[in-house]
């Protein structure tokens, strides 16, 4: 990961939602950011500490937008994968298998919700997200 080159946030409580190029049953998550020894100034306090990953039937579906938290925007739950810690203390690149059990469908899209920075209140900076999962359907890569 490279100082510098991550998706920036004005606030610091965001969302991103990651469209997957193939329907998949996620796993897990991995979420990346430089050490602070790798920042010219010594500072990554805009790294994201705590944050949760979620999904939505309407999403899979593919109807309808997420909206207000904790359901979607034609009213579905959503349901919740995990809530987790981003630790700056550990390495850079941090994998966090989701805290639900296998789930009964694939997904296209999964939302992420920073919640908390580790210092910075004015924005974030996300350097990467993966999501981990088995492709599902005659979408699903290679097929």
């Amino acid at each position: 990961v490279s100082p510098g080159y991550c998706w920036p946030f004005q606030t610091s409580r965001s969302q991103l939602v990651i469209r997957l190029p193939a329907r998949v049953q996620p796993t897990a998550i991995t979420v990346q950011h430089p050490l602070k020894k790798s920042s010219a100034l010594g500072d990554i306090s805009s790294a994201p500490r705590d944050f949760t990953v979620s999904v939505s039937l309407c999403q899979a579906l593919g109807t309808g937008r997420w909206g207000k938290a904790g359901a979607d925007e034609e009213g579905e739950e959503e349901t919740l994968l995990g809530t987790f810690s981003y630790d700056i203390e550990k390495e850079p690149t941090q994998t966090f298998p989701l805290q639900v059990d296998e789930l009964p469908r694939a997904f296209r899209f999964i939302r992420l919700v920073v919640r908390s920075t580790w210092g910075k209140s004015g924005y974030i900076c996300i350097s990467r997200v993966q999501v981990h999962g088995n492709t599902m359907g005659k979408n699903a890569i290679g097929q």
